[in-house]
């Protein structure tokens, strides 16, 4: 039997292979794919060289907004930032973590970075609404009624908590349900409900019982708070009483829909 003569191995040897044309589509497209690659590396090389080992996006300057009370350099000694790392690699949640641990008078943090050299830390400090005396220092109490910080000065603005809880019967039963620590977060939150231009004028917020409690302002005067319920609508009539009876020195809106003044 014969074989295959040259034009049929030629034909089909140009079967297999492709013609010409679709050939060198199937070569330029391996090409583009190959400079793609090579150029989808070295962008990748260079952007990891430029944002961890280049000189120029490197922490440089730390800057701190928003302290009343702390000074910026005890916050940005607090935070520890590692000046001249990438500014990339910054633990921003470690610096968070370091500052809330070691200066608990923060309460807020934000902590961004500032290209292509900075960061920025932006400080919400807590704010008194109690203060609790012992031993002649004065221990601050936010609204929240986390004990933050012991000041030897007391600070203006804060009523002082004065815990009366021997001199009646239905004090000693008070504190024997609600226990101590219970009825002062019950004065902290009356404090927080109180109104700022009140506050202002409240020198202490003393504590019979759970449902007894009362504020003395300046000037002799006495309001009649009761317990910490309803404090948003205690504060409201609080507010509107003392604009009707401005000569009265003493208040009652322990029943907010039923409030009550008198001259002495």
């Amino acid at each position: 039997m014969a074989g295959p003569t040259t034009a049929e191995r030629g034909q089909r040897q140009q079967e297999s292979s492709g013609s010409p044309p679709a050939r060198r589509w199937k070569n330029r497209r391996f090409r583009t794919i190959v400079i793609l690659a090579l150029a989808v590396v070295l962008l990748g090389s260079g952007s990891v060289w430029l944002l961890y080992g280049s000189p120029w996006l490197r922490v440089r300057h730390v800057s701190v907004s928003g302290t009343a009370v702390l000074t910026p350099e005890e916050v940005l000694e607090a935070a520890d930032v590692p000046v001249g790392a990438p500014l990339v690699s910054v633990d921003t949640d470690g610096i968070e973590a370091r500052l809330r641990r070691k200066l608990p008078r923060i309460d807020e943090i934000d902590v961004v970075r500032s290209w292509p050299r900075g960061i920025g830390l932006k400080v919400t400090e807590r704010t008194p609404v109690l203060l609790i005396e012992k031993d002649g220092k004065f221990t601050e109490v936010d609204k929240k009624g986390v004990r933050f910080a012991t000041v030897s000065r007391a600070p203006h603005g804060a009523p002082s908590l004065e815990l009366s809880l021997a001199r009646s019967g239905s004090a000693t039963a008070s504190l024997r349900r609600f226990g101590t620590d219970r009825l002062v977060r019950e004065a902290v939150a009356v404090a927080g409900d109180i109104p700022a231009a009140v506050r202002r004028d409240t020198r202490t917020l003393k504590v019979l019982s759970y449902d007894d409690i009362t504020l003395e302002l300046s000037g002799g005067r006495t309001v009649e708070w009761g317990s910490a319920e309803n404090g948003a609508a205690k504060a409201r009539t609080l507010t509107a009483l003392m604009k009707a009876a401005s000569g009265a020195r003493y208040f009652d809106v322990s029943v907010p829909t039923a409030p009550a003044s008198a001259a002495s």
